[in-house]
């Protein structure tokens, strides 16, 4: 398998995290803290919006079943990247749409499925400079908690939204 990973960032990670775990070929998400100017964050330090981070998803996905210009058309249709620094109720430099980069190859496959999509506003890419691990408690949060009502009122319809744009690619 050629397994990849790409860092992505719309708000909410939990709701990034629900959405992308349903496309056929990826292999594993994980929440974390990308970009930020202090060691070792934790959920309270970056929701205070002042430590530089996003709260983003860290996504595993194998080339052979999907490529990163598919993730990335996904990924600019399930959340609104036209809104600077907010999503829904949330708002806040932590919160901003941002695709981290891994390489120059990422970067412009990234650029490419962007302009493709024909999208009139300005999609923040920025190299990876550091990356955490978010507490164990945001690993998995929609599946574990799908019944609680940030689930039902915001996750569920971003889901709803991927199923009914992109049904050929659920898993």
């Amino acid at each position: 398998m050629n397994i990849q990973t790409i860092i992505l960032g719309g708000g909410c990670f939990w709701s990034i995290e629900a959405t992308m775990q349903q496309l056929q070929g990826v292999e594993k998400i994980e929440t974390g803290y990308a970009n930020g100017n202090i060691k070792n964050p934790n959920y309270r330090l970056v929701s205070n919006g002042d430590t530089g981070f996003a709260e983003v998803v860290k996504v595993y996905f194998n080339t052979q079943k999907i490529n990163l210009q598919t993730l990335i058309h996904v990924f600019m249709t399930i959340h609104n990247p036209s809104v600077i620094n907010k999503q829904g109720a949330d708002f806040g430099t932590q919160y901003r749409s941002v695709i981290v980069y891994n390489n120059e190859s990422q970067y412009k496959d990234a650029k490419n499925a962007i302009k493709e999509m024909k999208l009139n506003v300005e999609i923040v890419l920025e190299p990876l400079k550091n990356y955490y691990k978010a507490e164990e408690y945001h690993q998995g949060y929609y599946n574990k908690n799908q019944y609680a009502g940030y689930c039902v009122a915001v996750i569920n319809p971003q889901i709803n939204n991927l199923k009914n744009n992109f049904s050929h690619l659920i898993k």
